[in-house]
């Protein structure tokens, strides 16, 4: 249940209504809007009589949430949640580039590559300091090591650093280094995970299941929402098919879909969708073009001796040149 105040309404009245919804055993949650505020129901057991709440003054309208997510869906929020970091704001209309290797090598290879995706105009810098691989023989990441390295790039560079947490036990680390912290796709319904990311001040990416269906992913995010984080990027990084072509199915009709359903920007992540290097750059105008919240692509000065998806990563110049495609693409999208 959603109930709407009327404009100007003061915080005494709002703070009745609060006081109405948690006398009856169930959590109130305010949400500012443009113009007013609204307040969120939430802890119902079974459905809710609004006429508990529409003759309260200050009501505008007391609305029911017909999906099973709550604070994440159109319905609690109609405007688009911004999540600024730095320089760059996702869910405004922009196209902030997260750009970096899959994984943090050495301090040569993150500074190199850090200054050449700062040049050709990223906003943020990717790096993996702890790696979920299939694999148990694979590179598995530095560790605490790859997390100054991370910092040492911020400092350098200016740049923002994304990087994933993996479990509960070492997100408090973590989140001392990140300014965005990856719940990555392995994690995505990891509920205690997700929890202890509600609880966290730092942004949080959250990428797409391998098998998720949109609603699951969405119920991911209010996991982490309902914990009080409400600064959520949402990034689809392909789901498994059939197919043989490419390592993952970029689902990119989920783009318009997720923002029919959710308030929160979605990102794509062509790099892990494709697998292919040459796959990478038709796929991110793609992306461009959709009017995607942000792109995140992998970039290696050496892909070919990578520790880690060297096949998917680009090349610093055709980094570059894939900048001017989709900054021209996205400057056609928004007239």
């Amino acid at each position: 249940m959603l109930i709407v105040m009327k404009k100007g309404t003061d915080e005494k009245n709002i703070n009745a209504v609060i006081d109405a919804i948690e006398k009856r055993g169930y959590t109130a949650r305010p949400i500012p809007g443009g113009d007013r505020v609204s307040i969120g129901i939430l802890h119902n057991a079974g459905s809710v009589d609004r006429a508990h709440f529409s003759g309260l003054n200050g009501v505008k309208e007391v609305i029911p949430v017909t999906k099973p997510y709550k604070l994440v869906s159109r319905e609690f929020k109609q405007e688009n949640t911004h999540v600024r970091v730095g320089d760059a704001v996702f869910g405004n209309a922009s196209l902030p580039v997260i750009a970096g290797p899959c994984a943090v090598e050495n301090e040569t290879q993150v500074l190199t590559i850090a200054e050449s995706v700062k040049k050709a105009g990223a906003q943020l810098f990717r790096g993996g300091a702890f790696k979920p691989r299939t694999s148990p023989y694979s590179f598995q990441g530095l560790g605490e090591k790859g997390l100054q390295l991370l910092a040492k790039v911020r400092q350098e560079t200016g740049l923002p650093v994304v990087t994933e947490a993996m479990d509960v036990e070492n997100f408090t680390l973590v989140e001392e280094y990140a300014d965005i912290v990856q719940i990555g796709t392995r994690n995505m319904q990891n509920f205690s995970l997700l929890k202890r990311a509600g609880q966290s001040t730092r942004p949080v990416l959250l990428k797409r299941g391998l098998s998720a269906t949109l609603q699951e992913w969405l119920m991911a995010a209010e996991y982490i929402m309902e914990e009080g984080n409400e600064n959520i990027i949402l990034c689809e990084r392909g789901i498994r098919t059939f197919v043989r072509h490419s390592r993952n199915t970029l689902d990119l009709s989920v783009v318009p879909a997720a923002k029919k359903e959710t308030h929160l920007p979605i990102i794509v992540d062509p790099s892990h969708a494709a697998g292919i290097r040459d796959q990478v750059i038709p796929l991110a105008c793609a992306c461009a073009a959709l009017c995607a919240d942000g792109v995140m692509i992998e970039v290696h000065n050496h892909p070919e001796e990578a520790l880690s998806d060297g096949a998917q990563s680009l090349h610093p110049d055709q980094f570059s040149v894939l900048m001017s495609k989709m900054n021209a693409i996205h400057a056609i999208i928004k007239e």
